[in-house]
C-alpha cells in the first residue's frame, strides 16, 4: 500500500520480538497524548457560536485524532477515553464526561480505522469526513437521551434545540477538528520522529 509522507507512520521502537504490540515509544507517546488532550478538555474551552454560548468547544479531539492516525485505532480509543476521565471531578461530572467521550470516539474511531487501511492524505480525509458525520449524528442522539437526565430539560426542549443549536455547533466542531488535524499532523509526527 502506498504511503503518503504527510500521514505515514512507522513504529521502529518495538519491545517485542516481532515488532507487534505496544512498543515503549507508543506507550510513552500515548501517555503524552492523553495528558495533552486532558489539559485541552479541562482548561481550553470556549464558545464557538455566539447564539449558544453554553456549548463550548475544546481542541482535545484534534490530539485524539493525531493519536489514532499515528499509532492506530486502539491508541485513538485509549486517548479518547482516558483524557476525559478527569471530567468526573468537574462541574460537568459523569454526564459531561460521557458526552465528551461519545463525541470524540465517534469521530476518532471511524477516522483511524479508515486511515489504518489507507495511510495517505486521501485516506485521512475520507476517514475524518466519515468520522465527522458519525460524530454529529451520535451527538444529536446522545443529547436527546442524556441531556434531559442531567440538565433537567424535557426531551421536547432538547429536540427543539437540534436545528438552531446542536446541529450547527457539532458540525462546526468536527470541521475545526478535521481542518486543524490536517494542518498540524505532519509537523507533529515529524517532531515525534514517527
Amino acid at each position: 500500500m502506498a504511503q503518503d509522507s504527510t500521514f505515514a507512520r512507522h513504529d521502529t521502537h518495538s519491545t517485542t520480538e516481532q515488532g507487534s504490540g505496544w512498543s515503549t515509544k507508543r506507550i510513552a507517546v500515548t501517555a503524552l497524548f492523553c495528558a495533552l488532550a486532558a489539559i485541552c478538555t479541562l482548561f481550553i474551552e470556549f464558545p464557538i457560536l455566539p447564539a449558544v454560548p453554553w456549548l463550548k468547544y475544546d481542541p482535545s479531539a484534534i490530539i485524539c485524532l493525531m493519536a489514532g492516525f499515528a499509532f492506530g485505532p486502539a491508541t485513538g480509543v485509549a486517548v479518547s477515553v482516558i483524557s476525559y476521565l478527569p471530567h468526573i471531578a468537574t462541574a460537568s461530572g459523569f454526564w459531561g464526561m460521557l458526552m465528551a467521550i461519545i463525541a470524540t470516539l465517534a469521530m476518532v474511531l471511524p477516522a483511524s480505522l479508515v486511515y489504518k487501511h489507507d495511510t495517505t492524505m486521501r485516506g485521512a480525509i475520507i476517514g475524518m469526513v466519515i468520522g465527522a458525520v458519525v460524530s454529529v449524528l451520535l451527538c444529536i442522539v446522545a443529547n436527546i437521551i442524556v441531556t434531559p437526565i442531567y440538565a433537567h430539560m424535557s426531551t421536547q426542549a432538547v429536540i427543539a434545540l437540534i436545528v438552531p443549536a446542536l446541529l450547527p455547533f457539532n458540525a462546526l466542531k468536527v470541521v475545526i477538528n478535521a481542518v486543524v488535524t490536517t494542518l498540524v499532523y505532519k509537523p507533529v509526527t515529524k517532531a515525534l520522529g514517527n
